[in-house]
């Protein structure tokens, strides 16, 4: 009589992503949102020549564009470590 051989359940793959942005992570993507935003609203307003629309708003969209969402990407909240695992030097 042949054996029965018991079924092997297929091992699922993880995405190293799934769990890579939270809540943080979202709050600063909204806050680069919204910083464009203004620097285009800053850009529209007023006439061409306007100091306001070539001088700050440029700024504005560099930041948010350079340091907002770069950050957003990057920011990994650190794990905090037990210090009742580590060995005391006594």
């Amino acid at each position: 009589m042949a054996k029965i051989r018991p079924k092997k359940k297929k091992a699922t793959l993880v995405s190293p992503f799934e769990n890579y942005w939270g809540k943080k992570n979202y709050l600063i993507f909204g806050i680069g949102i919204g910083i464009l935003i203004v620097g285009f609203y800053l850009m529209s307003i007023g006439p061409w020549d306007n100091p306001l629309s070539l001088s700050v708003s440029p700024i504005v969209l560099l930041i948010a564009y350079l340091v907002v969402f770069p950050l957003s990407i990057l920011y990994k909240k650190k794990n905090s470590l037990d210090t009742s695992d580590v060995p005391s030097k006594n």
